[in-house]
């Protein structure tokens, strides 16, 4: 598999770094630049600018090629090429031949750059929070740095090929206060080490029908090399939502990513899930999203946290006994933190108090003013309490079981008599209070189809029949947010349009549970005909299907595999069907 460095950056499982092709911009010239991902998508950036120059007259070479797999990049010119890979994850391995380079550091703080004992330079980054040390291992190593009395004013390094061999081998390697020991091996080792890691994942990954490889292969790569070791603020190994730009993770992508783990790598599934509850607060709420540096608290994302917990359950091991008694409380808490903190009119009905909270940041839901009551918050909380009354029975809380079902019960009957409007046959959005009904016509208020047969059968069967109707959400690609009739409807207006992998799943999930196979299979294939074309992006033009914004998001691989596997599950059934019937 080939890589788009513009639209892919090039990482490894656990590992901050990535290099990735930019754009050009005020600040920097289009290029090849090695990025550093801590501190969240507000301070991940710039380490070095990547330079290839002559190493006689050390005059930049800006033609040359770029060849990117999962496991190195090759930047070759006619008679040179220089190799760059990443063995282990806070360590970066480049060999040249014929060629030099030079690395610009991107300056800010007081960054400041100096002989490293006797084993090469260190950088040291304060805005990035690193120190890295630039060893060279064969060829020539030549550090450009003017001091500023306060921080450098100019760091840049270059590898020249030793006369002799026309070669050259660097190691870069990234550490916070001292740098520890680390055996010494080639470049040749270095490469079969990432290469080794790589082929693990890609062979415990969801199988796909054939036509869907390199889809597969893409999504694969983008998850296993997105995920960021423990450190910091993280508790846990955590897979990023992209090492683009969305270097966080956010408390509701999680869920799609611990999915698609389950049933091949459930213990890092387990880290994913409960990841965001190693970081709950006391009152029960859940951060809107994390990083290795710190955690965001203004907004929180939706409960779906028992609607993943249910589906692990159904379709993995990875939901252990320890495991369960482990979530049982904390997924209690967050369940009660919604209506002790979210229903500010006392009905009974929480709410979402700006679009943020609901994952659909800038939906019509929220169009015409705050706090809103949408039908998703309930359908999500009645499977929350029904999914920790079977936790409750489990773990022998039989009393605890008991009250979960009864006040799941009682939700689901106000979610019904609240929210549907049998004059129109839809659910419908509102204000909080004053209950006026939300502008646009937004496929979040779908969303309670994940309640499947819990719902009655003339509310599933109008709201399936909609979804079904041409020309409003349903295209070639599968449902767009918002209704390509509304007059809020955008191409590119991120949750007033496009299609998102979150939204597909869910509603896939729930038209299946309604006993609607045939139309959730169709729905999963058409997204995943519109990956494999368009890569695994953030979101996608409903109508063109389109890759939009960041073109290598994880909980989009993610979904991809559930869906896709789940395809190919159901083809293989039919050719079995058919040759029993034979």
């Amino acid at each position: 598999m080939k890589l788009d460095l513009s639209v892919v950056p090039f990482s490894r499982y656990g590992s901050y770094f990535a290099l990735s092709r930019l754009p050009q911009s005020e600040k920097r010239s289009e290029g090849l630049y090695l990025r550093m991902i801590r501190g969240g998508d507000e301070q991940a950036g710039v380490l070095f600018g990547i330079t290839l120059i002559d190493p006689e007259s050390r005059e930049a070479l800006p033609d040359y090629r770029v060849e990117a797999t999962p496991v190195k990049i090759r930047l070759e010119t006619r008679n040179s090429w220089i190799e760059w890979c990443i063995p282990e994850p806070d360590c970066i391995r480049v060999r040249g031949a014929g060629i030099g380079m030079k690395l610009t550091a991107e300056l800010s703080a007081y960054d400041y750059a100096m002989p490293y004992q006797e084993r090469g330079w260190e950088l040291n980054s304060f805005s990035r929070e690193v120190r890295i040390l630039l060893s060279p291992l064969a060829g020539h190593f030549e550090p450009d740095v003017v001091w500023g009395g306060l921080r450098a004013k100019h760091i840049s390094f270059e590898m020249i090929p030793d006369g002799e061999t026309g070669s050259f081998d660097l190691s870069l390697e990234e550490y916070r206060t001292v740098l520890g020991q680390r055996d010494r091996y080639s470049y040749e080792e270095a490469e079969a080490m990432v290469s080794q890691d790589w082929e693990q994942w890609l062979a415990r990954t969801i199988r796909t029908e054939e036509d869907w490889e390199e889809a597969r292969t893409l999504a694969a790569y983008i998850t296993w090399s997105c995920v960021v070791r423990a450190d910091g603020y993280l508790s846990r190994a955590a897979m990023y939502m992209s090492k683009n730009w969305m270097t966080n993770i956010w408390s509701w992508d999680h869920c799609f990513n611990a999915m698609a783990l389950a049933g091949t790598n459930p213990d890092l599934a387990w880290d994913q899930f409960a990841i965001f509850f190693d970081r709950q607060d006391e009152s029960g709420m859940l951060p809107d999203f994390l990083n290795d540096k710190y955690a965001l608290w203004n907004c929180c994302k939706p409960p779906i946290h028992g609607w993943t917990l249910k589906w692990m359950m159904e379709n993995s091991s990875a939901v252990t006994d320890t495991r369960l008694q482990e979530i049982y409380e904390p997924l209690s808490k967050w369940t009660t933190w919604w209506f002790r903190y979210r229903d500010d009119d006392g009905d009974g009905i929480p709410q979402y108090n700006h679009g943020n909270d609901s994952g659909w940041d800038n939906s019509t839901a929220f169009l015409t003013d705050i706090p809103v009551e949408s039908p998703d918050l309930s359908a999500f909380l009645v499977i929350q309490m029904e999914v920790l009354a079977t936790a409750a029975l489990r773990l022998g809380l039989s009393e605890e079981s008991e009250r979960w079902a009864v006040r799941g019960q009682e939700l689901l009957q106000k979610l019904i008599g609240h929210f549907w409007d049998e004059r129109e046959g839809r659910f419908t959005a509102m204000r909080s209070g004053s209950h006026e009904r939300s502008a646009g016509d937004s496929l979040l208020t779908f969303v309670p189809i994940v309640l499947g047969s819990r719902l009655p059968g003339s509310i599933r069967e109008k709201l399936i029949a909609d979804l079904k109707q041409p020309g409003r959400f349903l295209t070639g690609n599968g449902l767009a947010t918002e209704s390509t009739s509304s007059p809020y409807y955008a191409a590119d207006g991120y949750w007033r349009g496009p299609i998102w992998a979150p939204s597909t799943m869910l509603i896939v999930e729930g038209i299946r549970g309604a006993g609607d196979e045939e139309f959730a299979s169709e729905l999963a294939r058409r997204f995943c005909r519109m990956a494999a074309k368009s890569g695994m992006a953030e979101n996608f033009d409903a109508l063109t299907g389109e890759g939009l914004r960041d073109r290598a998001f994880t909980w989009t691989s993610s979904v991809f595999l559930l869906l896709a596997g789940k395809c190919r599950e159901e083809a293989n059934f039919k050719i079995s069907a058919e040759k029993m019937e034979k």
